[in-house]
């Protein structure tokens, strides 16, 4: 059984118009890379879930309990579960690391269909 993966071997999910993501998930956390096309937007929402990323590519502004920033490569954000928070890209093609605590299960099920989980390999393999 391997422990790695190629992010860029996991299909791509449209979560919202614009925004796509690749994930890998364990018992306890889950790893997403987030893609948006320049001026998509993730509107506010909330989950129990913590959440926690770093922007790899791309500029936009982020809301986190009512406090926008514009965020640039290298910025990092953590949101406690329960918190509002949402995304406006700026004409630009974006890239962040987002990782939850505990594992979502709503991202769980709309992309069980289209990716293999890293850790689902048998002996043979």
């Amino acid at each position: 059984m391997s422990y790695f993966k190629d992010i860029y071997e996991v299909k791509p999910v449209e979560i919202t118009p614009g925004i796509t993501i690749r994930t890998l998930w364990g018992d306890n956390v889950m790893m997403s890379l987030i893609e948006n096309e320049p001026d998509a937007d993730v509107p506010e929402h909330t989950h129990p879930h913590e959440q926690a990323g770093m922007v790899l590519e791309g500029e936009f502004d982020m809301s986190i309990d009512g406090e926008w920033v514009r965020m640039r490569k290298g910025m990092s954000y953590v949101i406690p579960g329960g918190v509002p928070h949402a995304l406006k890209a700026i004409g630009q093609r974006g890239l962040v690391l987002d990782i939850f605590s505990p594992p979502r299960e709503d991202y769980k099920e709309r992309i069980s269909n289209a990716i293999k989980p890293a850790w689902d390999t048998t002996a043979t393999e």
